[in-house]
């Protein structure tokens, strides 16, 4: 999976559209191998963002959740602690 993708699930105040919008349009660029898709790919590739981004929303509506939703800056902390970390453990390699 592309690392840039972040979980969407359980999250309090929920994940927007845009975020959802957002995971799909890495998923597309990841499963096509374009970044940006050409003029005669562009219809295609919108339309696939698009449809991943509305199954993602429903998905997302269907789980149940599980635990303390998740927050913004809890998973921003998070992700700082682990990027310390590996910056620490290449330091020392």
């Amino acid at each position: 999976m592309c690392r840039n993708i972040r979980v969407l699930h359980n999250f309090a105040p929920p994940s927007t559209p845009e975020e959802i919008h957002a995971a799909a349009l890495q998923y597309v660029r990841k499963v096509s191998g374009l970044r940006a898709p050409t003029k005669t790919d562009a219809a295609a590739f919108e339309k696939a963002v698009n449809e991943v981004a509305e199954v993602t929303a429903r998905l997302l509506e269907a789980l149940p959740t599980r635990g303390d939703a998740r927050t913004r800056e809890r998973e921003a902390e998070r992700a700082r602690q682990n990027w310390m970390t590996r910056v620490v453990k290449m330091g020392k390699g």
